[in-house]
């Protein structure tokens, strides 16, 4: 039979996501993260219809609504791309919360704005900053976030040496100055971020154990690699995040910038209380401010709230048809 599912698309700071909003069966399990293996095992050949070419491209991105799978929290949510299925994603949070409220898809008391999200890492805390009756900006309030290692080196095969720190805020990331690599952060640049974020990634894989002080395995995997940059314009400085199979962050990466604050506390340079912007490839922009402490096993996290704002985009309906040789998708670059 031909599936037919609908979605709702929007942008946060430029990076897309596609809502999906019917038409998918619903996901078994008593945690998020047992959903995620379920929909890795079960949902394969329509995340790819959903992300990948005719109907997405190599950088879409969407997510799953879904119950919440704590007492107290108000909804659950699965993130997908090319690739695959990510443990936490910000600027998916900030888009999901403008597309559910104006689109009536959860209920929001305007007397207490906040939207508690089960996601893969943990629970996420968000906020509607209305204006009227629109969602003019949102933010969140993240995961623990941490540096877990500081200063490393790795060889790679045509980059030579490359320093980096590794940071977690909802996904570990692996963080290199670009101008370090005679990389500028611009969207002329496009095809070397990509090439040397692969690379990049690939090699701190293979040589670095990554390992989640809670203790779980789900969430030991390194999700991407972020170039740090001076910014263009008035923000503290510049993200540009290659992701998942090279996808290429339109925003500053919600996550990325949280794992950035981490780091940057370790490092005595951003205190509690303290806020800082950071940019992205299209200078658009999130800020995120250190709210708090809390200890994740035997390391001290900070918690980072991040703020940003969304935008509708569209509507859809797609067909997928068994009869459709290209059913599943396709991704070229």
């Amino acid at each position: 039979m031909t599936a037919r599912i609908t979605t709702i698309d929007a942008h946060t700071a430029g990076e897309p996501l596609r809502v999906i909003t019917r038409g998918l069966p619903e996901i078994p399990g008593e945690t998020i993260l047992e959903r995620r293996r379920w929909a890795e095992e079960n949902l394969e050949s329509l995340r790819r219809a959903l992300m990948l070419e005719p109907r997405g491209h190599a950088d879409m991105y969407g997510c799953i609504l879904m119950p919440p799978a704590t007492s107290d929290g108000d909804l659950g949510v699965l993130f997908l791309h090319n690739e695959g299925y990510s443990t936490m994603c910000g600027h998916g949070i900030i888009g999901l919360v403008k597309v559910g409220v104006e689109e009536g898809l959860f209920e929001l008391d305007p007397e207490d704005p906040r939207v508690r999200i089960d996601t893969p890492a943990g629970r996420v805390t968000a906020t509607a900053h209305l204006e009227e009756e629109r969602v003019a900006r949102v933010s969140f309030e993240n995961v623990p976030s941490f540096l877990l290692h500081r200063d490393v080196v790795v060889e790679t095969p045509t980059l030579g040496e490359v320093r980096f720190d590794i940071g977690y805020g909802g996904a570990f990331y692996a963080y290199v100055d670009a101008k370090s690599l005679g990389l500028e952060l611009t969207p002329s640049s496009f095809a070397r971020i990509v090439s040397m974020g692969k690379e990049i990634k690939q090699a701190v894989s293979e040589a670095v154990e990554l390992v989640h002080p809670a203790g779980e395995d789900d969430l030991n995997f390194l999700y991407g690699t972020i170039f740090v940059g001076p910014a263009e314009g008035s923000a503290h400085s510049r993200n540009v995040c290659v992701f998942a199979d090279g996808e290429v962050d339109r925003s500053p990466t919600g996550t990325g910038v949280s794992g950035r604050a981490a780091v940057h506390h370790a490092r005595g340079e951003l205190g509690l209380g303290e806020r800082i912007t950071i940019e992205s490839i299209l200078g658009t922009s999130f800020d995120v401010e250190l709210i708090g402490t809390r200890e994740v096993g035997a390391l001290e996290g900070v918690i980072p709230r991040v703020t940003g704002s969304a935008h509708i985009t569209g509507r859809h309906e797609f067909e997928i048809s068994p009869e459709d040789p290209l059913a599943a998708g396709f991704l070229l670059r």
